[in-house]
C-alpha cells in the first residue's frame, strides 16, 4: 500500500471511512486522558473528520497528519476557515487559529514541526496502515509527541473474510508495538452493528494509553 491508494481513494470520493458525525467514542473517552483547557491534540492521518471541527469547538487545539490535499482543502472548506499555507521541508503547513495541519508523508512530520502536544487521538491511523508499516508507524508516533497519551481505536475481525483497510489490529498486537512505553488500558469493546462494512462480524475497541 502505498501514497497512491489513498490519493486514488479521495480524488475518486470512496471514502466510506469518513463519517458524517463526531465519533460518539471520542464524545464518551475524551475525559479520559485529563487535557487542560485548550490542550493540543495530534490526529494522525486526520483526513476531513469531523471530530476536528467538534474539538474545535470544545476548545481545544488540532494538529493533524494527511496525505491528501483533497481532504484538507474540504476540511478546511466544511470548517468556513480559510487556511496559511506554507512550505515546511517536504510537507505543507495549513494553519488557522488552533488549527495545525501538515500535507505529506507522516514520516516526514518532525517533533519541531510539530510542536508540542498533550495527547493523540488515533482514529483511523494505526487500522489504516499494513501490518509491515505499524510498528514504524508506533514507534514514530510516541517519539514525535515525546510520548503524550493516546486515545487509541482499533478493530478486529477475521482478516481472511475481508481485506482491510481498517485493518485488523488486535490487542495483543498493540501491546507489542506500545506496551514498553505505556500503560495499555481497554476501555470499551463493541460489537460492529452490521459487520464491518456490512461484510464481516468485527469488534471496535477503545484504548487509553499512558506513560508507564
Amino acid at each position: 500500500m502505498d501514497a497512491k491508494f489513498w490519493h486514488d481513494r479521495w480524488a475518486s470520493n470512496e471514502i466510506g471511512f469518513h463519517k458524517n458525525e463526531a465519533n460518539p467514542l471520542l464524545v464518551n473517552y475524551i475525559d479520559e486522558l485529563s487535557l487542560r483547557n485548550g490542550g493540543r491534540l495530534f490526529l494522525p492521518l486526520c483526513g476531513k473528520t469531523l471530530d476536528i471541527g467538534w474539538l474545535l469547538s470544545r476548545g481545544y487545539r488540532v494538529a493533524g497528519a494527511e496525505l491528501s490535499a483533497v481532504a484538507i482543502e474540504q476540511l478546511f472548506a466544511e470548517l468556513g476557515v480559510t487556511p496559511t499555507i506554507t512550505r515546511v521541508g517536504a510537507l505543507d503547513h495549513y494553519r488557522a487559529p488552533q488549527l495545525d495541519i501538515f500535507m505529506g508523508d507522516i514520516f516526514q512530520v518532525t517533533p519541531e514541526l510539530l510542536g508540542p502536544v498533550d495527547a493523540i487521538y488515533d482514529r483511523a491511523a494505526l487500522v489504516a496502515l499494513p501490518q509491515d508499516m505499524r510498528a514504524r508507524y508506533a514507534a514514530h508516533l510516541t517519539t514525535l509527541t515525546a510520548q503524550a497519551p493516546q486515545l487509541l481505536i482499533s478493530f478486529e475481525y477475521d482478516q481472511h473474510a475481508m481485506e482491510g483497510p481498517p485493518f485488523s489490529v488486535t490487542e495483543e498486537e498493540i501491546r507489542q508495538h506500545y506496551g514498553r512505553r505505556y500503560a495499555i488500558t481497554v476501555l470499551t469493546s463493541l460489537d460492529v452493528p452490521g459487520g464491518l462494512k456490512g461484510r464481516c462480524p468485527a469488534t471496535e475497541r477503545v484504548y487509553l494509553l499512558k506513560k508507564a
